[in-house]
């Protein structure tokens, strides 16, 4: 069977590029264009020349798959591996293909989870470790930060000034404090973060944002208020 225009397998030539095997997780039925043996959705195939292949006759059958999750032992089983395929499924939410795991001899498998089981103990401990780490520099980190606030805005109340520093420094919030070193802060997203807060803390925004539902109308409403607020805080 040929793929056709709706078969993931067709609509993304790229992703047989590069060195990788590329396996596809099939959202279609069918059947293999050598052997004959039916396919169902959610079986593997090959795709050569525009033709679907089972694993069998890719020479893919005698690999086993490894879903992916253990980051250690995929890594390690793609090293001990002769013959290793990719396995990808497209995503209808985000238009693109995605990978799901890999295709390995079964004794790579088994040799990485051998390795990994040997290790486990000296890898938990370094985690231990490193979040030691991040936990003792965090008070330092968000320190820094409130000193960046008040010395840009003087007359920022100190409670505040470590609130926003809260708020910007956040852990896996990409705000100011997870794109800017301590040791270099940029002063606009601190301005950024000073603006926020006074919008919520210092305004009636939460309220007509509510009232109105839409944010560019009521933050036009508090420009006005913010303004003030940061004229004051900035002269100290």
């Amino acid at each position: 069977m040929k793929p056709g225009p709706t078969d993931p397998s067709s609509r993304d030539p790229a992703a047989a590029k590069g060195t990788d095997i590329v396996v596809f997780i099939t959202r279609h039925d069918g059947k293999c264009a050598e052997c004959g043996a039916d396919f169902f959705r959610g079986n593997f195939i090959r795709v050569e020349e525009q033709r679907a292949l089972c694993l069998g006759c890719a020479d893919l059958g005698h690999l086993e798959y490894l879903p992916r999750g253990d980051v250690a032992i995929t890594r390690r089983a793609t090293k001990h591996s002769p013959l290793r395929a990719v396995v990808v499924e497209w995503s209808r939410s985000r238009q693109r293909y995605e990978r799901q795991g890999i295709l390995v001899t079964p004794e790579a498998i088994r040799a990485a989870e051998a390795e990994s089981l040997s290790d486990a103990e000296a890898r938990a401990r370094e985690r231990e470790r490193a979040a030691d780490r991040r936990a003792a520099q965090e008070p330092v980190f968000l320190a820094a930060l409130t000193a960046a606030i008040r010395a840009q805005y003087p007359g920022c109340p100190p409670a505040e000034a470590e609130r926003i520093a809260g708020w910007a420094g956040a852990k896996h919030s990409g705000r100011v404090g997870r794109t800017a070193g301590a040791k270099s802060l940029d002063l606009e997203p601190l301005r950024l973060a000073v603006i926020a807060h006074i919008r919520h803390e210092h305004t009636a925004y939460d309220r007509l944002l509510m009232r109105h539902g839409d944010r560019n109308l009521a933050r036009q409403e508090v420009w006005p208020v913010i303004e003030d607020v940061v004229r004051r805080w900035s002269a100290g």
